[in-house]
């Protein structure tokens, strides 16, 4: 517990720092762009912002995730990260949207870029983004962590992409290099989107865990001594990193101690193979009458709960 603790004081002063960081270069980014006439530093203002926000929701779930569980809250606060993540992720979808608007009217109507300025304000946001990226690789594997790592990694590209396009308006005079741009930003954004959107969703849905087959739990389950058989099987993440899974095994009629050993052996297959810890497992000696979704009464079975 001191170890996981330290973790998330850690992650904490990454995110903290990381966000001073990013305001600070918004702040330089919209003066930049205004001055520069860049809808291209515009666009990294505006993603910039979203990963300010990204960055604040993070440390915010960071914060409430550290929180125990409680008589209304019996998970703690364990998706408080994933739904941070679900709304970054469509934050930079609106942001998107946005860039291709403008970029729409730079095509009709260019406007003068002054690309030295582009190329300072570029070279700063590669230096900053990609120590802020480095500092959150290194902070974990949780999904609010790897949203945020997806957003700094994305302004990387995007800066570099600035800053290389500067240096070509530079040396061309082609200022609708600079929408076209703005347009490769914002695609970027949203293919960078798309994935942690659908990630949360199965989470916030309790969808099956990505990678995770149930046929291949109940079969592992089956294969277990003592197993006639499984159903009413459930698996779900509370968090991104917490898989939780329950289910009616069926069994001879023993003894409750003599039943003891086929939980144990269950509980060490799921933990070996699948990573799942959390579980609840009623073991029954009588046929249900409901295959899917038991509804037997409860004095015809025996239960052994896991957690």
């Amino acid at each position: 517990m001191h170890t996981h603790g330290h973790a998330h004081g850690r992650t904490s002063r990454v995110l903290a720092i990381s966000i001073a960081a990013t305001l600070a270069y918004i702040v330089l980014t919209v003066v930049a762009g205004i001055r520069a006439q860049s809808l291209a530093l515009i666009s990294e203002a505006g993603h910039n912002a979203s990963d300010l926000f990204a960055l604040v929701l993070s440390w915010l779930a960071v914060y409430f995730q550290q929180r125990p569980a409680d008589d209304q809250r019996t998970y703690g606060y364990t998706r408080a990260g994933v739904l941070a993540a679900f709304l970054n992720a469509l934050s930079l979808i609106v942001v998107s949207g946005y860039i291709f608007v403008e970029a729409v009217h730079r095509f009709r109507a260019p406007y003068t870029v002054q690309p030295r300025l582009m190329l300072i304000v570029a070279a700063i946001g590669v230096f900053m983004n990609g120590f802020i990226a480095l500092a959150l690789w290194r902070g974990g594997s949780d999904v609010n962590i790897r949203t945020a790592l997806i957003h700094q990694l994305g302004d990387v590209a995007s800066t570099a992409a600035v800053f290389a396009g500067a240096i070509g308006i530079a040396y061309t005079g082609l200022d609708w290099i600079d929408p076209l741009l703005s347009v490769l930003i914002g695609v970027l954004i949203v293919w960078s989107s798309v994935a942690i959107i659908r990630e949360t969703l199965n989470i916030l849905l309790e969808g099956t865990p990505h990678g995770v087959k149930l046929s291949d739990i109940a079969a592992a389950i089956r294969d277990r001594a003592g197993v006639i058989d499984v159903h009413d099987l459930h698996v779900w993440s509370i968090g991104s990193e917490v898989r939780a899974l329950s289910c009616h095994i069926a069994i001879a009629d023993i003894p409750p101690s003599e039943s003891e050993s086929i939980l144990r052996d269950v509980q060490r297959c799921l933990h070996d193979r699948f990573h799942i810890d959390h579980t609840t497992i009623q073991f029954e000696n009588a046929v249900c009458d409901v295959a899917h979704g038991c509804v037997m009464p409860v004095h015809d079975h025996q239960h052994e709960h896991s957690h």
